[in-house]
């Protein structure tokens, strides 16, 4: 791998965190079901990932099929944990992911996490708590529950979609955005019918075309290029986005612990990505 492939990557794992940390915001503008959200979100990405394939190429291969799974498990399992316990445990248990990918990844990858790794994780997990610690509440056991399971389901779609480093990893995301468009529409017949508006609809394209459709796009060209316990302690950057967008757009500013625990990720992250950007190089 050349070390221009690997900052390439780096780059566009980074770009992916700050789309998918736009959600918060849009969701909250849209008063439907998660799962009807969740739906219509995946039908919307799945148009735009179609757009950029033109003709996608499903082999039904182990990886392709297992990413989207993951995938798909990851979705619907982090809209349940926040309906069942904290936003903020949600989250918080979910950011636990990069070190079950570092194990998973060791055994089905053999890519066996660096020491940068290792010295990035304790110090993650600092930032988050620090982030978190105003908001953070005991939930209920089963939420708690379900948002450690989707930590572990998002961290084998990193190892199965870095299967796929040499095919085109971009067919996984597709089938999972079927999938959960399926399942999230499906569902909605059976539940009240969503209050239609020029912003809801407004707020669901933007999160179809942006958070997922065109984030998958650079997620699918990320993977190919940096490690999956990589590209998870990367994606841990997305929760430090939530607080600006607040900010930016409701003038909302985030507290001194939120600002600490921000930094603390963002220095963890850019530590690790500089020193893979330099092994890339020697």
């Amino acid at each position: 791998m050349t070390p221009r492939a690997n900052t390439l990557g780096i780059l566009a794992m980074m770009a992916t965190a700050f789309l998918w940390s736009i959600a918060g915001l849009f969701i909250k503008i849209i008063d439907w079901n998660p799962l009807t959200i969740a739906g219509f979100r995946s039908l919307v990405a799945s148009l735009v990932i179609l757009l950029f394939l033109k003709r996608p190429k499903f082999h039904l291969s182990f990886p392709q099929v297992a990413a989207a799974l993951a995938s798909a498990a990851t979705m619907l399992l982090f809209v349940s944990a926040n309906k069942t316990t904290t936003s903020a445990n949600a989250i918080l248990l979910q950011y636990i992911g990069p070190i079950f990918t570092a194990f998973i990844g060791a055994v089905l990858l053999k890519e066996r996490a660096r020491i940068e790794h290792w010295i990035a994780f304790p110090l993650v997990a600092a930032g988050m708590i620090a982030m978190f610690m105003d908001k953070l509440g005991g939930g209920r056991t089963l939420g708690n529950v379900l948002a450690v399971l989707s930590a572990m389901t998002f961290s084998f779609y990193f190892v199965f979609m870095r299967m796929q480093k040499d095919g085109s990893p971009l067919e996984s995301i597709l089938l999972s955005h079927w999938l959960v468009a399926a399942i999230g529409i499906v569902s909605s017949i059976f539940m009240p019918i969503p209050s239609v508006s020029l912003k809801a609809v407004g707020a669901v394209a933007v999160l179809g075309i942006f958070q997922v459709g065109v984030s998958a796009i650079l997620f699918a060209a990320a993977i190919k290029h940096i490690s999956a316990v990589s590209a998870n302690l990367i994606a841990v950057i997305e929760p430090v986005f939530n607080p600006v967008w607040v900010f930016l757009v409701l003038g909302e500013a985030p507290g001194p612990n939120a600002i600490i625990g921000g930094l603390i990720i963002v220095a963890a992250v850019t530590g690790v990505s500089v020193v893979g950007a330099r092994r890339a190089i020697s």
